[in-house]
């Protein structure tokens, strides 16, 4: 790892975690996003009892957006899922 992603690693998850309005609104079963100094923090409500959200900077993060948004990973929604 790079320093930059170590310093993301090592940063502290203690700000507020924004859940995706794709979630369920009242089960244990949502995707959760958090800034972190140097990026963001993705996190998982079924495992808060691991430190395991995965992080990225604040290059990656953009990048993942813009590729999501021209529909790069389409292909791996489910058929019949409804947006």
């Amino acid at each position: 790892m790079n320093d930059s992603k170590d310093n993301l690693y090592a940063a502290p998850l203690d700000g507020e975690w924004e859940k995706s309005s794709y979630s369920a609104t009242d089960g244990p079963k949502c995707v959760q996003i958090m800034p972190i100094n140097g990026g963001v923090a993705f996190g998982d409500t079924k495992r808060r009892d691991l430190d395991g959200a995965l992080r990225f900077t604040d290059k990656e993060m953009p990048a993942h957006i813009l590729a999501v948004k021209a529909g790069q990973y389409d292909h791996l929604i489910p058929e019949g899922t409804e947006l």
